[in-house]
């Protein structure tokens, strides 16, 4: 066999029988939430949660800063636009 011929072969084996780095990295939709904690977390984070989008995530990021921590998971329905159903649907997601 001549040397071009096998070091094709070699490499044709290799690609596949060694699987692809791409499908060994985890896929942002295929995350995990397992906790948020509602007086560290940035708008990126936040709005993973259900019902929370970027403009919800912003305006709890901006309540937390004008008027402190939250001091329970139930503090965050007196941010505007989240009503204690929203926090009902994230509450084994939330952390304080």
């Amino acid at each position: 066999m001549n040397k071009p011929l096998l070091l094709s072969f070699l490499l044709a084996l290799f690609a596949f029988s060694t699987p692809s780095l791409a499908q060994d990295a985890p896929m942002a939709e295929d995350a995990v939430i397992s906790s948020i904690n509602i007086n560290t977390a940035n708008t990126e984070q936040l709005s993973m949660l259900t019902g929370i989008g970027s403009a919800k995530a912003k305006a709890i990021v901006e309540y937390r800063e004008a008027n402190g921590p939250f001091s329970s998971v139930d503090d965050l329905a007196s941010v505007s636009g989240i009503g204690p159903a929203t926090v009902e649907k994230n509450r084994h997601l939330l952390s304080k």
